[in-house]
């Protein structure tokens, strides 16, 4: 695992109460991966709808950069017990990925895929009505490489590995099924504000 970025203080009276339990406030954005930060370029990204082994839609940058815009600002928190706040988002809804491709959820999870071969797990019900996003914007730039650039997901109310980096595209699966840390321990589901870091949590 890669780290690169860590700083932390304690938390002040005023921001006490945006800090889910066990975590620390940073003004850093800290780096973390599993390993080399793939080679992903707008000209080689592409993002795939699938319902199982099926393909139902598949689209490239500039397609996907047509998309309705979304934007969000607000904190995330990270497994590793780091907290950034005010942090500032745009990409495509769930919802509008799933309006453009014509389609209905077909089960009530999901699993996506990184271009480095992450994968992790996320209920249906945490992506839509607004809570998720494919995001190709930080802070009003391109996401940088080594934050997940082009395109990462953003599930912002989940600790954030659940928002995998260099995304290329996300399968329903009949049942949960756990993804890379899922299968190492960490809890299927992942509440900062519950503490569900592990499994039993």
């Amino acid at each position: 695992m890669v780290t690169r970025g860590f700083s932390g203080r304690p938390p002040a009276a005023e921001i006490a109460e945006r800090l889910p339990p066990g975590q620390y406030l940073t003004d850093d954005f800290p780096v973390l991966q599993l390993g080399p930060t793939p080679r992903v370029t707008e000209e080689t990204w592409s993002f795939t709808l699938r319902d199982g082994p099926r393909p139902l839609k598949t689209w490239t940058w500039t397609e996907f950069a047509k998309l309705p815009r979304t934007r969000w600002k607000g904190d995330i928190h990270c497994v590793t017990k780091w907290s950034k706040f005010d942090t500032a988002w745009e990409g495509v809804s769930f919802d509008d990925i799933l309006q453009d491709a014509g389609v209905e959820a077909s089960t009530a999870f999901t699993l996506f895929e990184g271009f480095d071969d992450y994968t992790t797990n996320v209920p249906v019900a945490d992506l839509t009505g607004g809570k998720a996003m494919v995001a190709t914007s930080y802070e009003g730039k391109p996401i940088p490489p080594d934050h997940g650039g082009p395109a990462r997901l953003l599930v912002p109310h989940l600790y954030f590995w659940k928002s995998p980096k260099w995304v290329k595209g996300l399968r329903f699966t009949q049942k949960d099924e756990g993804g890379f840390w899922e299968l190492r321990g960490y809890h299927m589901y992942g509440d900062p504000w519950r503490e569900q870091r592990f499994t039993g949590d």
